[in-house]
């Protein structure tokens, strides 16, 4: 990426949705339908295209408190369907602390994001590559995987960069909302390819039939 952390927008319009995170350099479809959110789509897309995700963090149904920390995106694919509804595809851009929410006449919510604490996502550095074949990360993956009856090309991950590998692992995998925050606030690449690894081998141990993970 070629942006810096100054580069990006200080003010961004935010879609609030549990269970759903994005990572920077992910890739994120969504199908839009409220009347709110379809009006943010259409003026991010007369802007800069670029809108925040975040996850909740309890209060009131109808405007509940938001996660501190979100990812915004940019949107790079979009699609009218003849119902009227958006398909549209987020890529991860680069992750932000909120810095307050604005009072807005906008119907959907708009935030202060502060990027910089999270300019390393910004950065050309690559830490993947290397093979995993044997790593403590690639064993729990596999038992995670049989587990579950998916398969992934294990010659194509091998050689993946580690951070994409991890990243659309963190994304794509049924973890919980509480779950999929710490994966997203992890500060390093390190940090969060450890408690992904932390979280499939806690699946591994739980086994019963079902799927639920835990990192409490």
């Amino acid at each position: 990426m070629d942006a810096t952390a100054v580069d990006l927008p200080q003010v961004i319009p935010i879609f609030p949705l549990d269970g759903a995170v994005l990572l920077p350099g992910g890739e994120l479809p969504l199908r839009i339908f409220e009347p709110r959110y379809l009006n943010m789509i259409d003026d991010a897309m007369a802007a800069d295209r670029m809108i925040g995700m975040v996850q909740t963090a309890g209060g009131e149904k109808a405007r509940p408190n938001l996660a501190m920390v979100g990812c915004a995106g940019k949107i790079t694919s979009f699609n009218e369907a003849s119902d009227g509804t958006y398909l549209i595809t987020l890529t991860g851009v680069c992750r932000f602390a909120l810095d307050g929410e604005l009072a807005v006449l906008t119907p959907y919510r708009q935030v202060r994001a502060a990027f910089s604490p999270f300019a390393v996502d910004l950065s050309e550095d690559d830490d993947g590559g290397e093979v995993f074949e044997d790593s403590r990360f690639a064993k729990a993956l596999k038992t995670y995987l049989h587990r579950q009856d998916l398969a992934i090309d294990w010659q194509s991950a091998a050689v993946a960069p580690l951070e994409s590998l991890v990243n659309s692992l963190a994304m794509g995998l049924p973890f919980s909302p509480a779950e999929k925050q710490a994966l997203l606030e992890a500060a390093t690449l390190a940090d969060r390819t450890e408690i992904l690894t932390t979280l499939l081998e806690i699946d591994a141990q739980n086994w019963d039939g079902d799927t639920s993970t835990s990192l409490q």
